[in-house]
């Protein structure tokens, strides 16, 4: 088979390479210290990026050894990848296009409410077991804690820009108007509302661990970690599609020019007989 094997080869090493941001989104969505207690989407996504890679290697060999049957196995497989890496990011995207932060008046800090989130993502942490699991995970970290050493006097806590999982766990929410003695530590208002976050917070190791406002604030986290994942994704995606389309290209333009040789050449065989 005519094939041009450096250009393959080259074009599949290429389509190897995107593979590596593939996988190092995955692991870096795994390290991001407020979702490492939600594992939803790094682990398709580094699955993905490691068979795209095993892919682009049967692309290489094929390129390089001429052997058709790998380049045809290379072009089917990476095509159903890509698709499947499309389908993901749309997912990602789509689960996450709802979710906002709210102000409240004389603070830095942003409050967050479990039921602007998408109904797939509150499925992910509803549930006593299910959250059951997140809450050891976030109880064991230096969430919380690290804040009684950063903040000793109430103005400089109201003027932080805690973390979306900062402000729906480690305190209780604002509205609820307790009077802050530590960044861990409150003091409840004589007429308490009826809002369950209210009633639901402790100043014991409970905190609000158990609040819909720490739901949400891990969704918050969530959602922009994964919109951030998202975009990287993308933008390998196209780079990816690219190279495809330039690999399908050679590759057909290389059996065009070999199928005409041998036309030639048996045009060339019937004048002598």
């Amino acid at each position: 088979m005519a094939l041009n094997k450096n250009v393959i080869g080259a074009i599949n090493l290429v389509a190897l390479l995107l593979s590596v941001p593939i996988i190092a989104t995955g692991i870096w969505l795994m390290t991001q210290a407020e979702i490492s207690c939600i594992n939803l989407l790094n682990w398709p996504v580094i699955a993905l990026g490691i068979a795209i890679l095993m892919v682009a290697i049967f692309g290489i060999v094929g390129g390089f050894r001429k052997i058709q049957l790998l380049m045809v196995i290379y072009f089917v497989a990476m095509l159903v990848l890509m698709v499947l890496l499309g389908a993901l990011v749309a997912f990602a995207f789509s689960v996450t296009s709802r979710g906002s932060a709210h102000h409240e008046p004389n603070r830095a800090y942003l409050e967050y409410r479990f039921d602007d989130y998408s109904g797939w993502l509150r499925r992910r942490v509803h549930g006593r077991v299910r959250w059951a699991r997140v809450w050891n995970c976030l109880s064991s970290s230096d969430a919380c804690l690290k804040l009684n050493q950063t903040f000793h006097n109430a103005q400089d806590f109201f003027n932080a820009p805690l973390s979306p999982v900062q402000s729906g766990c480690c305190k209780p929410p604002t509205e609820c108007g307790y009077t802050y003695v530590t960044p861990t530590y409150w003091i409840s208002p004589i007429n308490m509302t009826a809002d369950k976050d209210c009633l639901a917070w402790s100043n014991n190791d409970q905190l609000c661990y158990g609040c819909d406002s720490c739901r949400a604030g891990m969704l918050a986290s969530l959602r922009q970690e994964w919109r951030k994942a998202g975009f990287v994704l993308l933008a390998t995606l196209f780079f990816l599609a690219c190279v495809y389309v330039v690999g399908f290209c050679v590759f057909r333009r290389s059996k065009t020019d070999e199928l005409f040789k041998k036309y030639k050449q048996g045009q060339h065989s019937s004048s002598y007989t």
